[in-house]
């Protein structure tokens, strides 16, 4: 796999939470914090997103979005 984004971040799936046309995917990191990325339905299907399963989270500096819990 070749990209050009400079932040991945190896992680676990936590849950999935389905929408209409989106669904939530959460990961944990190893370090135990946790972060929420927005995906299609179909591509949770393709990426064979579950609980449980390892993924690398890739992030694209332009494309961050923080919030306060």
């Amino acid at each position: 796999m070749k990209i050009s984004a400079r932040n991945v971040l190896k992680a676990k799936v936590v849950s999935i939470h389905d929408g209409e046309v989106n669904s939530e995917v959460v990961v944990q990191l190893a370090g135990g914090e946790q972060m929420v990325s927005v995906v299609t339905k179909s591509s949770v299907h393709h990426l064979g997103l579950a609980p449980g399963k390892e993924v690398l989270v890739v992030v694209k500096a332009s494309n961050v979005m923080l919030a306060i819990d």
